[in-house]
């Protein structure tokens, strides 16, 4: 089994709430970020933050801050790249990301994603849903909708990552199918995938976590 950590994607431009920090914003009796963290950290061993911007404003949440190497804000790749970078200085294999606007993701995330990863020499692998359960657009050739910013990544491609990065490349599943990536299907129970977008959103999400007291 390859060594993992994690990595919670913060670096989104968060426009349809206004700008800032959507992971600061208030959840339960703390933030969308304490829910995230706190939903990822028994599923992996150590665990960063992908951000950019002065790192101080996360010092309450005892997580290591990694930037964007990349100028220009590319995109969630970019996060990805950065944790992957991060993890090389940990002595990781792979690392397991998720996005920081996303507090209700499976708790069997990183075991699932695992599962679909055996056999492959460099475990690269996307969380996906059945088409109806989500409304999010990216959809596979096998009919499935993916979740970019949910997957498995291998430590020893990220050089091979950092290229396409500086080459142009923003879209996450052309690098992903480049490599045989595969999808991990996750089902049942509405959308294991809802994120915070906009203010009723977060208003549906404290209902949510309300329901799950």
């Amino acid at each position: 089994m390859p060594k993992l950590v994690g990595v919670i994607l913060a670096g989104g431009l968060a426009t349809r709430m206004g700008g800032g920090d959507k992971c600061l914003l208030p959840l339960g009796e703390g933030t969308l970020l304490d829910q995230v963290k706190d939903r990822l950290r028994p599923q992996v061993g150590a665990l960063a933050l992908s951000a950019n911007g002065d790192p101080a404003r996360f010092d309450g949440f005892d997580l290591p801050v990694v930037p964007d190497s990349i100028p220009e804000y590319p995109g969630p790749l970019a996060g990805v790249l950065a944790g992957l970078d991060w993890a090389a200085d940990q002595g990781a294999d792979a690392v397991v990301s998720v996005a920081a606007d996303t507090p209700f993701f499976p708790t069997n995330l990183v075991e699932t994603l695992l599962a679909e990863s055996e056999g492959m020499e460099h475990p690269l692998v996307l969380a996906a849903t059945p088409r109806g359960e989500t409304e999010t657009k990216s959809m596979s050739r096998s009919g499935l909708i993916r979740h970019p910013t949910f997957g498995l990544w291998p430590v020893a491609l990220r050089d091979d990552l950092r290229a396409a990065l500086e080459g142009g490349l923003r879209k996450v599943v052309l690098w992903t199918e480049k490599h045989g990536g595969r999808e991990a299907v996750f089902s049942g129970g509405g959308d294991p995938f809802f994120n915070v977008n906009t203010p009723e959103d977060l208003r549906r999400a404290q209902a949510m976590l309300g329901e799950q007291v």
